[in-house]
C-alpha cells in the first residue's frame, strides 16, 4: 500500500513552461488512492475495538473505489462488509467488491430535497446500523483516518519530486486527501499552492447546481472534513472536460486513468496561465481507467451523452505535401 511513482508528464503541454508530474495512485493494489484511506480506517476501528474480526459487519456508502479499498482490506483481515452505492458507481467496481467478497446495496431513489443519491445511500446506511449486530460505519466523510492516510501521500510527493512542489492538484470528493496533504504541507511550512478540483454540480465549495454524470469526485453534500481555507485555488470541472482530460492523458502520455484524473488534467489546463514557467506542479491521479472503458473511453457513449467533442483531445491531423 502506498509507494506509488511519480512520473514526470513531458508530453500532456509541451508548450508549457512548467513541469508536470503525476503521482500515479491507480498502482495501490485496488487500483485507487482510496486504498490508502480504507486500510487507515479499518485498521483503526480494530485497534480501538469498533471492529472485531469474524464478529463485527463494516457498513460503508461509497460510489465505487473506496467501496473497493474497504472490501480488500475486510477480505484480508477477516471482517464482513457490506457496502451501499447508487446506480452511478460503475458495474465494474460493483463486481470488484462481490469478488471479494463483500455484500453490495444499490439504492435507486434520488434524495427529494438535492435530487441525488449520497444522502440515501447516508440513510440507509444508518438504518443497517440498526438491523444488523455488531455493525461499524467507518464514515468516510468524517472519519480523521482519512485524512491522516493521506500525510503520508503527500510526503512522497515532497520527497520524490526534485526542488519541491510549487503546485498540488487534488480532486475532492470525502475531501480526506484534499485535507490530508493540505494539513502535511501547512505541517511542514511547504511553499505549495494548493488546487482543490471539484464536479460543477458539487456541493463541496458551491452550492450543488444541477445532476453529474462522471461518479469519484465531487459531492452532493458539503463533507463533514472539509475546512474552509484547505485550498488556496478551486477549480470546478463539468463533465465535458472532465472526459476530454482522460483521454488527452491517454492519447499524449498512454496514461489510462480514471474519471477524477481527468478532473484534474483539465483544472491544470485552466490554470496554465497562471503558473510560472520555472513552477513544479503535481496531479495527484486518483485511479485506473479500465473501469471506465465502457463510458469515458467508448466513442459511442461519449457521442451519445455530449456529442462530437473529439477535438477537444485529438491532435489536428498533419498535411502530407505532395510528392
Amino acid at each position: 500500500m502506498g509507494g506509488t511513482p511519480i512520473v514526470e508528464l513531458a508530453k500532456l503541454d509541451p508548450d508549457a513552461g512548467f513541469r508536470v508530474y503525476a503521482k500515479l495512485e491507480a498502482h495501490n493494489p485496488g487500483g485507487s488512492i482510496k486504498d490508502r484511506s480504507a486500510l487507515e480506517m479499518l485498521s483503526a476501528a480494530i485497534r480501538g475495538g469498533d471492529v472485531v474480526p469474524g464478529r463485527t459487519v463494516v457498513v460503508e456508502s461509497s460510489s465505487g473505489n473506496l467501496g473497493i479499498g474497504m472490501a480488500q482490506a475486510c477480505a484480508y483481515l477477516g471482517v464482513r462488509f457490506r457496502c451501499v452505492v447508487d446506480p452511478r458507481t460503475n458495474a465494474q467496481n460493483i463486481a470488484i467488491m462481490r469478488a471479494l467478497g463483500a455484500e453490495v446495496e444499490v439504492v435507486t431513489e434520488t434524495d427529494p430535497a438535492t435530487g441525488e443519491y449520497l444522502p440515501v445511500r447516508k440513510r440507509r446506511v444508518r438504518e443497517l446500523l440498526t438491523l444488523l449486530d455488531s455493525a461499524y460505519w467507518p464514515n468516510q466523510y468524517a472519519n480523521p483516518g482519512n485524512p491522516l492516510a493521506h500525510r503520508t501521500t503527500m510526503r512522497e510527493i515532497a520527497e520524490a519530486v526534485p526542488g519541491g512542489v510549487d503546485y498540488l492538484f487534488c480532486a475532492t470528493s470525502s475531501c480526506g486527501t484534499l485535507r490530508g496533504c493540505a494539513d502535511f504541507i501547512r505541517d511542514h511550512r511547504l511553499p505549495t499552492t494548493v488546487v482543490a478540483v471539484d464536479a460543477a454540480g458539487s456541493a463541496i465549495f458551491a452550492p450543488p447546481t444541477g445532476p453529474r454524470l462522471i461518479p469519484g469526485h465531487g459531492a452532493a453534500v458539503r463533507p463533514a472534513l472539509h475546512r474552509d481555507g484547505m485550498a488556496d485555488a478551486v477549480v470546478i470541472v463539468d463533465d465535458v472536460d472532465c472526459v476530454a482530460g482522460c483521454r488527452k492523458l491517454a492519447a499524449r502520455e498512454a496514461i489510462l486513468a480514471g474519471g477524477s484524473s481527468g478532473a484534474v488534467v483539465a483544472a491544470l489546463a485552466a490554470m496554465r496561465e497562471r503558473i510560472p514557467d520555472s513552477a513544479t506542479c503535481v496531479l495527484i491521479l486518483p485511479d485506473r481507467g479500465e473501469r471506465y472503458l465502457d463510458t469515458i473511453y467508448d466513442d459511442e457513449w461519449v457521442a451519445e451523452q455530449f456529442g462530437d467533442i473529439a477535438h477537444l483531445w485529438k491532435e489536428p491531423a498533419m498535411e502530407v505535401a505532395p510528392c
